[in-house]
């Protein structure tokens, strides 16, 4: 188990940011792993942040259990898969800065492009077509996999749908919690589970299930318009930051 004071300092914000994400507000916990890289290698860090989230997936799909989406699940899960898939094989060769940067770049694009058009008062929501949201969310399940950062191509899928929010996170907290344990089995099969990470990740399951559980107590309290507003927000604030963070493992910053 870690000791050192440094890497707490990193990690009760960053799961924090986590259970704010798991509990509705997607995106913002994409933050917590280069919050954690500033303190440990980042695959030590997705190594330690993936049993938390694992924790904090159960508390989701309780919290929203009647407020899930199958048919937006049974179109996103294939190619989800597929993606990861992709991940497994390829994550010993692939820049995860090259991912940083792409994933980046289509959030800030996205999330810049949903706040400069603005639809007709009443306009029905857009429901993407297959081809596009196999396309995305085979690009979540690769880029989740990679580098912990599945929720931008996941929002350009569902964002201009208008679901309701608590459908909405619903449908993403069983999303992303299949997406996570079928990651760990993959992380255990690439080495990257240790019972030292696991130790450590378990001192901070009680601070992730409060921090999730507030995050579904926002969600359920605030309106449609506003909640999407956020996400939007995030959406772009995470994108930068990501983009920050793949050109600094580029080597061009």
């Amino acid at each position: 188990m870690i000791t050192d004071w440094h890497f707490y300092a990193a990690a009760i914000p960053g799961t924090i940011l986590l259970g704010l994400g798991k509990g509705g507000f997607a995106g913002i916990g994409m933050l917590a792993l280069p919050l954690l890289s500033l303190v440990m290698p980042p695959l030590q860090a997705a190594a330690i942040l993936l049993p938390i989230l694992m924790v904090q997936d159960i508390v989701g799909v309780w919290a929203f259990r009647r407020d899930v989406s199958a048919a937006h699940l049974k179109r996103l899960f294939p190619s989800a898969m597929f993606g990861m898939l992709i991940g497994y094989f390829t994550a010993s060769w692939v820049s995860t800065g090259f991912v940083l940067l792409l994933v980046g770049l289509i959030g800030a694009v996205f999330a810049v492009y949903q706040f400069l058009r603005s639809p007709p008062a009443g306009a029905p929501p857009q429901q993407p077509g297959m081809i596009v949201t196999s396309f995305w969310s085979l690009i979540c399940g690769f880029t989740s996999f990679i580098a912990n950062a599945g929720g931008p191509p996941f929002q350009v899928v569902m964002l201009p749908q208008k679901l309701p929010p608590r459908l909405y996170a619903g449908t993403q907290a069983v999303f992303f919690a299949v997406i996570n344990y079928v990651k760990f089995v993959g992380f255990i099969h690439l080495g990257q589970v240790s019972m030292a990470n696991l130790t450590t990740s378990a001192v901070l399951f009680p601070l992730a299930i409060l921090a999730t559980l507030g995050g579904v107590w926002l969600v359920k309290r605030v309106s449609a318009d506003s909640f999407y507003r956020v996400v939007v927000t995030l959406t772009f604030v995470v994108g930068l930051k990501l983009i920050w963070d793949g050109l600094r493992q580029l080597g061009l910053f």
